[in-house]
């Protein structure tokens, strides 16, 4: 009975977690504090139409995506940790860049390899947060780490609208590299347990063929991925225009604050959220959570009051992220370690 509390009692946030923690909130921080003025910036400086103002935002996306195939076998032979930090040097010297002043091409490649750097880090983050959380408080574990994209989700945004108006757009790209150097310089205090494969014996080079889509995509986390894509690309539309959306409906000011609303709505219930997967299963959670989220999406589409427009913003974000975190819990425990 003793042995059974004490493992029911194991600590999540130990010093490795909360500093990946933190990493992984200064990454999307920087990630959405910029992904919603960039659009009006590229509008702005260099004439671009909406379409390449969107392709500005969507290259960021393509990069990340780049950036998960390219580096996820790759944590296996040089560890979670040392590729957080190649990643994290790499988010700088991108982050760098967009200081440069150069042509709307320029702008676009910058997007794609900040995105490619940004996923570096995340897939590093990912990894480390399922090896330094306990495993029989797993999907709890889990749940407290996603609350650093919620954090960062909520308060880029905030920051970003409320900044754009006052000041020019340069700050927040120095923001970002600041933000980047201190996630660079915390990151050296993580600690995980990794053993590193060697793929360079002889058994996997007999066993194990150069290249193939299963050492990318698992066929047990397809259904679940193909869901979180519609849902991704449905969010990914309203956020990369939310700015002129907010413009047109006078909704600036409202729109800053409703990530701060929804940042504290997320932190309160979140927790709970993953004791109920710990408990029960993902299903008390994931079904509702896309059936309420779908109405308010509807409701976008009309003039409708400054709060009913706020609500309408802010439920189904917190709905459908329930949705995506049941998920990637879902796929972590069906999936085996390697």
């Amino acid at each position: 009975m003793t042995n059974q509390g004490s493992l029911n009692k194991s600590p999540i946030f130990t010093k490795s977690f909360t500093i990946n923690f933190l990493v992984n909130f200064i990454v999307y921080l920087c990630m959405y504090l910029l992904l919603v003025v960039i659009a009006g910036y590229s509008k702005q400086a260099f004439d671009a139409s909406d379409s390449l103002a969107g392709l500005v935002v969507g290259l960021f996306i393509v990069g990340s995506l780049i950036g998960r195939f390219a580096t996820g076998k790759f944590v296996n032979q040089i560890g979670p940790k040392r590729l957080l930090f190649i990643g994290l040097i790499a988010l700088i010297i991108t982050q760098l860049l967009y200081f440069i002043d150069g042509s709307l091409a320029f702008l676009i490649f910058v997007r794609l390899i900040n995105g490619i750097a940004t996923a570096v880090v995340t897939t590093a983050t990912g990894t480390i947060a399922a090896y330094v959380t306990p495993v029989n408080r797993k999907s709890e574990g889990i749940s407290l780490f996603s609350l650093s994209l919620v954090l960062g989700t909520a308060i880029g945004p905030f920051l970003g609208m409320l900044l754009i108006t006052k000041y020019a757009i340069d700050l927040l790209f120095i923001i970002c590299v600041i933000l980047g150097i201190l996630g660079l310089i915390i990151s050296l205090f993580i600690k995980v347990d990794f053993e590193v494969t060697n793929n360079k014996t002889e058994t996997n080079v007999i066993d194990k063929p150069r290249f193939s889509i299963h050492q990318f995509i698992a066929k047990e986390a397809i259904p679940v991925a193909v869901i979180m894509l519609l849902i991704g690309v449905t969010y990914a539309s309203i956020l990369t225009y939310l700015q002129a959306f907010a413009l047109e409906r006078h909704l600036v000011t409202a729109a800053s604050y409703f990530f701060i609303c929804y940042a504290i709505a997320s932190l309160i219930t979140r927790p709970i959220a993953g004791r109920l997967m710990d408990d029960k299963n993902e299903n008390i959670i994931v079904y509702p959570a896309f059936i309420h989220a779908f109405p308010f999406i509807c409701m976008l589409n009309f003039k409708l009051s400054k709060l009913v427009n706020i609500t309408c913003w802010c439920l189904p974000r917190f709905r459908v992220w329930k949705f995506i975190i049941c998920n990637a819990i879902y796929c972590d425990k069906s999936l085996t370690p390697d």
